[in-house]
């Protein structure tokens, strides 16, 4: 496909939810090894009242086969929100503003999970937690797709350590699990390189395919030289209990 072929295909393609099967054949990300869904899918089927905070379309949490009777979601995002109410109709799903309190009681829950949450608000998260409730959760580590960040943006300073903010963050916890992966992300044209900063955001925060135009044909340039665009994402592991 032609350049502009390909830049007219990456903008057509919705950005709601969190379901990344476009990208089949067209990128690939290694998975960390420690496998969130089945921990996510073993946690869920032990709990009574559990929550999942930016749950997106809700679609990690739609592949768990046993589900907590009282299951709550939020999300900050309205379109998918309504993906979200689809795929988890056992679900309350809410919309919650970034950075606003959770809609919870005090210790009124015994699970809180999160996959990928651009903030965790972790006041919060230890205050709608029972006692001996647990949190899981798998977060994005600073840095992640710093090359494909540069490649738009330029030069960026160092990132700073996301295990030193998460040990002081869960300081009131008994932490039982901190991993860290480093994980190969492979672009393999510029649709997918363009439809990725479109659909995560954070990536490249003013990104518009107009904007950079530039930007992206070299990229298109440099993946039909080489074959592909290599990247690395960080991904950090947690799961905590709260004291009795």
């Amino acid at each position: 496909m032609s350049f502009e072929a390909l830049l007219a295909e990456a903008a057509a393609v919705p950005t709601e939810g969190w379901d990344f099967s476009w990208f089949d054949g067209r990128a690939t990300e290694e998975r960390p090894p420690w496998r969130y869904s089945a921990l996510l899918a073993d946690r869920l089927s032990r709990a009574t009242a559990a929550a999942d905070l930016q749950t997106g379309g809700g679609e990690v949490v739609s592949e768990a086969r046993r589900r907590p009777r009282l299951l709550f979601a939020t999300e900050t995002w309205p379109p998918n929100v309504h993906v979200a109410r689809h795929n988890l109709p056992d679900a309350l799903v809410v919309q919650v503003a970034e950075g606003a309190c959770l809609p919870f009681r005090a210790e009124s829950l015994d699970l809180v999970t999160s996959r990928h949450p651009t903030h965790t608000p972790w006041p919060e998260v230890i205050r709608v937690l029972r006692p001996g409730g647990t949190v899981l959760t798998q977060q994005i580590g600073a840095g992640t797709n710093r090359e494909l960040s540069e490649f738009f943006l330029g030069s960026l300073p160092p990132p700073p350590s996301t295990t030193d903010h998460l040990r002081r963050a869960l300081a009131p916890l008994d932490v039982i699990t901190l991993r860290e992966a480093t994980l190969r992300v492979e672009f393999f044209d510029v649709a997918a390189v363009a439809h990725f900063l479109r659909k995560v955001i954070w990536t490249v925060p003013d990104f518009t395919i107009p904007r950079y135009r530039d930007r992206l044909r070299d990229m298109h340039d440099h993946i039909t030289a080489t074959g592909s665009f290599l990247s690395h994402s960080r991904r950090v592991l947690v799961e905590a209990r709260k004291p009795q």
